[in-house]
This record gives C-alpha cells, structure tokens and sequence, in this order.
C-alpha cells in the first residue's frame, strides 16, 4: 500500500491527474471514504489527466455518467446500490473491461462484486481538511511502483 497525504483541493485533483497519466484502459478504480472525504474532486482529476473537458459531477443521483477523453471514463456511484442484484440492473459487467477506466464511488458497499485486478485508493479524511490517501492494488503491485513519486504533486 503506497499513502499520500493531501492538503487541498489542488492537490488531490492533480494526484487524479497524474494517475490517469498511467491509464492504458481496462482498470477499475474502487474508491472508498466516507462523504466528502475526496472522492469526486480525484475522480474530476482523472478526467483533467484523460483530457475530458466536461464538468465531472459527482453520479450519486444518476448511478453512472460516462465522459470522452483520450480514454472513455464512466464514473459510477454504488451509495444508493442497496443490494448486489442492483449491479446487474445497472449493466455494471458492461462497464467492466475493454479500453475503459471505471472509477467507482462507494466501491467498500460491493467490493466483493468488482472483478478482480482493481487499484483499491481509499479516502481518510484527517484534521484540518487533510486527507491520507492509500492506493492499493494486490493484484498489480506495479501499481505502487508508480505511485512512488506522487506524494510530490
């Protein structure tokens, strides 16, 4: 597990920034913390670094929302989800691989429902609007790797 502590804003759209550099397409994002803790501000980061010029919004309402960029983003919201036959309602497998990122808010409701590789990046809201943010992935250790340097965005 690889942390990153974040102060603002500014600072945890451009470590979205930064990540959606390594995107290739076929990675989902489980992203996970409490509300507020940071979730969509990343996400509107990722889309920044994919070159969407979209407002991101967070999909709450809508479930997913998907944006075209130098790779096709959906950005999924599992918090009114209520039980896992709801992903089947939604398409969610037709969201899953392919040439896409899918970057899912809420994942901690259905994480044993996501397929497997994923980068789990969970949201820890500290004092003083701080945030710790904790990118794991246990199937692509490479992932790390790449994150060495991200504390420095």
């Amino acid at each position: 597990m690889f942390e990153i502590q974040s102060d603002s804003v500014q600072k945890t759209i451009r470590l979205g920034r930064r990540l959606a550099e390594n995107l290739q397409g076929g990675e989902i994002l489980a992203l996970t913390g409490e509300l507020g803790a940071g979730k969509t501000v990343f996400v509107k980061g990722i889309a920044e670094g994919l070159g969407i010029r979209d407002v991101v919004t967070s999909p709450t309402f809508v479930i997913v929302k998907t944006y075209q960029g130098r790779l096709p983003l959906h950005h999924m919201d599992f918090y009114r989800l209520n039980n896992p036959q709801d992903l089947e309602t939604i398409g969610f497998e037709d969201y899953t691989g392919g040439g896409s990122v899918l970057a899912i808010e809420w994942a901690e409701k259905f994480l044993s429902e996501i397929p497997r590789p994923y980068i789990h990046i969970s949201f820890i809201s500290e004092e003083n609007d701080h945030r710790k943010i904790c990118i794991e992935s246990l199937d692509e250790p490479a992932w790390e790797i790449k994150f060495r340097n991200y504390d420095t965005v």
